[in-house]
């Protein structure tokens, strides 16, 4: 009898669905709108879709929140502060890139310059929350393992783990908002509290939790701009839009890859004014205020923003720093206790002079030599010239005319062409080239000093070339970028940035290039500059603008960011191991003595995601035929669709973004590169088991599909709560055995020979 009672209950639901909704599915047009809006048209058709100004009843039907919605909030809320900020200050050392970051913040607080190769607002804010917790700056931030001791550390750590603890919070509003499923939203929060890797990668001095924080922001605040549609110019309009250009600005500021989120927010702004653009009900004046509107807001406030980060961080940091070599001369003569800082000296080079001699590559280094020689083997066993990061009196050469000749009087002024000799001061050697091969270059020649009190060779002989200059232009100090030609190889003097072995003192490889393209590499400028018989000027007037620094400071990150190699025996990880969790980074601790701490997300968690977005796809194929075919949908079935393609296409796009692009960069990468990503596929995963398990009716009548539904979802929440607790001891910490040992804590779930802890 119940499997009568089934079928007829299925042949009476098909003939109802038949007759109701005959040739009901959305349009080309409709598809491309719900990306936009997926739930605000979800429930509309054909010509009853709203226009941009909406209607009451559409504003009244959103207003509406289920009271459980809010307590669910409010759970998801007190679980993720609970997660995150439980044992915070363990283990009470510097763990991972806390050397780094801890280190940078102590930098701001003391107002010493230093370079990073990221922006600088993550490392600002964790300054501020040091400083405003009572840490003085004084802790040196050497290695990982030192003991912080008496310094005060835990509001540095606080602070990144309170702004980790929204990520779950923002990702289910984002949800919630494009599946209208408080479900789906419910799932997405349930794999985010519960992930190790999340939690983790919050509790530390980390860049990563900001990072994350300002891109959850920016989308969620896309998403509420994108459901305020339907009353354009209101207050709550311009709030989200405001907050959403906020979000880009600070996502940017803290790393490059916040470029990522830039661009989701820019498709989905291009598919609103395409959709905006086809509404015959607007005006072009109206048109027009929505374009500027979107301008105002998603470019120039995030501009502006941006640079006013750039603005505090040159007022902070106006100290000389570590980070004074990788900038150019006039950059450091804005640090005071820089040696150029209110210096004056001669604006011209000259012939008698004592200069210093910068490459402009990141840690090219002062040209230098030394009295000790190149080993045996080594090319020609003369004397060294390498290229030293530091400020040093054997950076210093004397500029000489080729046949020696002294001048009484006003010397004469180089200009571009002229052929030099560069005499070591110290050692009063010549800088010399000759054929044979440089150290580690071996496709360059070797740089040597040779001679003595200005005796030496035809090969003691460079040919002076202003860059971009003419013949006669004269050389300026600090400002102009120079090379310096052998005359007799035709090769140009090179700072290649590796590092010698111990007989080199670990200093910088120096060669004379036979190729001939500019590159920093191969570009000099004059530092310092002493000449009794010029007149000097003040460096003070060659201090450059804001606009030139602010330029500066971005070509150094860049290639910076670009020169970021995997060091020798250093793991690379590869982009195809994070979505399968193939390996993790140890954040704390190698042996069973040690507190370890291992960066590594929840397997279960992750599988998932990786699972889900194969039956996304599958879902959404399934879906699009069917509509493509004409078949009779129900109404349920038709706003299932459309929230898969829309708000599920959405989450795919940008996990796309924040994954794909790694594969082409051709930096040194690290697993925690992916944590943006996988809160997309979280959230995807949410949107695609709600949507499948509430289909159970496709497959069983009721109520049979509904207990399966509910058996779904409890089986799936207590699969990631026992996942959780047998792996919490990855994030909160441990001690004792390894996990090959059968005592261990950890026994048995080392399931990937790849993991290490």
């Amino acid at each position: 009898m119940a499997k009568e009672e089934c079928i007829s209950q299925w042949h009476k639901a098909r003939d109802t669905s038949t007759v109701r909704n005959r040739k009901v599915f959305p349009s080309p047009e409709q598809t491309h709108q719900s990306l936009i809006a997926p739930a605000s048209n979800s429930n509309k058709q054909g010509d009853d879709a709203p226009s941009s100004n909406g209607s009451s009843a559409d504003l009244s039907a959103r207003r509406r929140v289920d009271p459980s919605n809010k307590l669910l909030l409010m759970v998801v809320t007190g679980l993720s502060f609970a997660t995150r900020l439980y044992n915070i200050t363990e283990p009470p050392h510097v763990c991972w890139d806390e050397t780094h970051f801890g280190k940078m913040g102590s930098y701001y607080i003391n107002r010493t310059f230093f370079f990073d190769v990221h922006p600088p607002l993550g490392k600002m804010l964790i300054a501020l929350a040091g400083y405003t917790t009572g840490y003085d700056g004084t802790f040196p931030f050497v290695k990982p393992g030192d003991k912080y001791e008496h310094h005060n550390y835990w509001g540095m750590r606080g602070f990144c783990a309170v702004l980790g603890s929204f990520l779950p919070v923002f990702a289910y509003l984002i949800v919630q908002e494009l599946s209208r499923s408080a479900t789906a939203a419910a799932i997405t929060a349930t794999l985010l509290l519960f992930d190790t890797g999340c939690i983790t990668i919050s509790q530390y001095i980390l860049l990563d939790p900001i990072l994350m924080f300002f891109i959850m922001a920016a989308v969620l605040s896309m998403v509420k701009f994108n459901q305020q549609s339907y009353r354009p110019f209101t207050a709550s309009w311009w709030l989200w839009l405001v907050l959403c250009g906020a979000g880009l600005a600070g996502a940017l500021g803290v790393k490059f890859v916040g470029l990522f989120v830039i661009l989701l927010v820019g498709l989905n702004t291009v598919g609103d004014l395409w959709r905006i653009l086809g509404d015959l009900s607007l005006s072009l004046m109206d048109i027009a205020k929505h374009f500027l509107a979107r301008v105002v807001g998603l470019i120039l406030l995030p501009l502006f923003l941006y640079v006013t980060i750039f603005a505090v961080h040159f007022v902070l940091l106006n100290k000389s720093g570590p980070g004074d070599g990788f900038f150019s001369s006039t950059f450091q003569s804005r640090l005071i206790g820089n040696n150029l800082y209110n210096a004056s000296m001669p604006e011209y080079l000259a012939y008698g002079s004592s200069i210093t001699v910068k490459n402009l590559r990141i840690a090219g280094g002062y040209l230098h030599s030394h009295w000790h020689l190149y080993p045996e083997g080594v090319g020609a066993k003369q004397q060294q010239v390498t290229a030293y990061l530091h400020k040093d009196h054997n950076n210093v050469w004397l500029v000489r005319k080729p046949d020696n000749e002294t001048q009484s009087g006003t010397p004469d002024l180089v200009r571009h062409g002229d052929v030099i000799r560069l005499e070591h001061k110290e050692t009063t050697r010549n800088l010399h080239s000759h054929l044979h091969q440089a150290p580690l270059t071996k496709k360059h020649f070797q740089v040597t000093g040779y001679g003595i009190n200005g005796t030496g060779d035809t090969n003691d002989l460079w040919q002076v070339e202003v860059c971009g200059g003419r013949k006669g232009d004269l050389v300026k100090v600090l400002r102009s970028k120079v090379r310096f030609l052998h005359k007799a190889t035709g090769c140009v003097l090179y700072s290649s940035g590796k590092t010698l072995p111990k007989w080199g003192w670990e200093q910088v490889e120096v060669t004379c290039s036979p190729y001939m393209k500019e590159t920093p590499s191969s570009q000099w400028n004059i530092e310092d500059h002493v000449n009794p018989r010029l007149p000097n000027i003040s460096i003070s007037l060659l201090k450059p603008n804001f606009l030139e620094i602010l330029l500066e400071s971005h070509i150094v990150m860049i290639r910076g960011n670009s020169g970021l190699k995997p060091k020798d025996n250093e793991m690379n990880s590869k982009p195809w191991h994070w979505p399968i969790n193939y390996q993790g980074l140890r954040f704390s601790g190698v042996n069973e003595t040690e507190y370890r701490v291992y960066l590594l997300g929840n397997p279960v968690v992750w599988w998932i995601n990786l699972a889900s977005l194969g039956l996304y796809l599958l879902m959404v194929a399934a879906s699009s035929l069917v509509i493509h075919r004409g078949i009779a949908l129900q109404q349920k079935r038709l706003e299932d669709s459309g929230v898969l393609r829309g708000g599920g296409g959405l989450l795919l796009l940008g996990w796309l973004l924040h994954y794909l692009p790694f594969y082409v960069m051709g930096r040194v990468l690290y697993y925690h590169h992916y944590f943006p990503a996988m809160l997309f596929s979280s959230m995807l995963t949410g949107v695609t088991l709600d949507i499948l398990l509430r289909n159970a009716d496709l497959l069983l009548c009721q109520p049979y599909s509904d207990w399966l539904q509910r058996g779904g979802q409890m089986v799936l929440l207590f699969t990631v709560l026992y996942s959780f607790y047998l792996f919490h001891p990855l994030s909160y910490g441990m001690t004792g055995p390894l996990a090959h040992d059968p005592s261990s804590a950890m026994a048995g779930l080392k399931w990937m020979d790849s993991w290490e802890f």
